[in-house]
Order: C-alpha cells, then structure tokens, then sequence
C-alpha cells in the first residue's frame, strides 16, 4: 500500500515539475477549464490514495472517476461559459471541498499510523 501512495506522490512531484518546465503556453480561454479538469482530476488522485489507505482502492474506479471527473468538470465550465452563467465555480467549490476533505482524512490516517 505505502509503495503505491509513494508512487503517486512521486509522480505527481514529477509531472509538476515537467509541467512547469515545459514551454508550453496554453490560449487564455481555455483557462477555466483547463482549471476545473486540473482540481477535478487532484480529488481523484487524492480520493485513491484515501482509499487505498483505507483499503478500498480499485482501479477501475479510480480511472474512471479521474476521467469522468474531469471531463464532466470540464463541461460544466463549457456549458456556464455558453449560459454566460459562471457555473464552473459550482466545480470549484464541490471538488474543493471534497479535496480538503481527503486530504484531512489521509492526514488523520498517516497520525495515526505514527502513534
């Protein structure tokens, strides 16, 4: 279990750092949802590594909900952007609640696990 947290951890640090470190410049509109996809995709990450502390994780859930997540993320912002509505806010803050709350429970995992 430890050696897939490290893992992902690791190439989450990887992937951020090539990510900052390529030259690649994105065009402005894409911004949104380029932003709700980016969290949307972070709470997945962040719900495996949850759940396979707790002993939940499966894989085809975990790929399936980081795609989907996403993507529906990412429509969200499309459609609001067509309303001229700023529904991808309703994105941000519910995968921004969630992410702050899986990252509270990993951490409550890890002090108990030292204690």
């Amino acid at each position: 279990m430890w050696l897939g947290i490290w893992l992902a951890v690791a190439g989450l640090v990887i992937g951020v750092l090539l990510g900052l470190n390529i030259p690649l410049v994105l065009p402005q509109v894409y911004a949104k949802y380029l932003s709700v996809a980016t969290l949307a995709a972070l709470d997945s990450v962040f719900g495996g590594i949850r759940a396979a502390m707790e002993d939940q994780f499966d894989n085809t859930v975990f790929i399936s909900g980081f795609f989907s997540n996403a993507l529906l993320a990412a429509v969200l912002a499309f459609i609001g952007e067509r309303l001229g509505i700023d529904l991808y806010l309703a994105a941000v803050v519910a995968f921004g609640v969630r992410l702050f709350q899986n990252l509270a429970i990993i951490r409550r995992h890890l002090f108990k696990k030292i204690k």
